[in-house]
C-alpha cells in the first residue's frame, strides 16, 4: 500500500462514506490506512451532484450539506479539474464516453494516481492504473 496517491472513483467515495460493506477488502483496507494517499476530483462532485438532480442517487442529501467536511474526513485532498486535465481528457484515445469517467482517468494519468474504482471500463482501460 504504501505512500502512493490514490483517487477514488465517485462511487468508491459515496461507498467508503455510507456503505463501506460494499467496497472490496482491499479497497477498504487501502482506504483505512493511515498510509494512503487518497484523494478525490472536483469531477466527482459535479457526477454526484447532477446524478442526484436526476434522481438516480436519493438519500444522499446529507453528503451535499456537509461535503467538503465529509471529503477531508475521508481524503487527504481536492483534485481540481485543470486546463491540463481536461485536454487529456478530451484526447484520450479510449472509446468510453463517459465525461465523468475520461477526467478522472485524465487525472490519474497526468499526476500518477492509481484509481481506486469497481468500474470496470476504468479498470479495462491499460493506461490507467487501478485497484479494487
Amino acid at each position: 500500500m504504501g505512500k502512493a496517491p490514490y483517487l477514488l472513483d465517485s462511487h468508491t467515495l459515496l461507498w467508503a462514506l455510507f456503505e463501506p460493506n460494499k467496497l472490496s477488502p482491499n479497497a477498504r483496507s487501502i482506504i483505512r490506512s493511515r498510509d494512503s494517499v487518497l484523494c478525490v476530483s472536483a469531477a466527482t462532485a459535479v457526477e454526484l451532484s447532477h446524478k442526484h438532480r436526476l434522481g438516480k442517487l436519493p438519500g444522499i442529501e446529507a453528503l451535499f450539506v456537509g461535503y467538503r467536511r465529509h471529503v477531508l474526513e475521508l481524503v487527504s485532498e481536492e483534485v481540481p479539474v485543470t486546463g491540463v486535465h481536461a485536454l487529456e481528457a478530451g484526447q484520450l484515445e479510449w472509446d468510453h464516453r463517459d465525461p465523468f469517467d475520461r477526467l478522472i482517468a485524465a487525472q490519474a494519468i497526468v499526476e500518477g494516481f492509481s484509481v481506486i474504482t469497481a468500474d470496470k471500463a476504468l479498470q479495462e482501460f491499460a493506461l490507467v492504473e487501478t485497484v479494487w
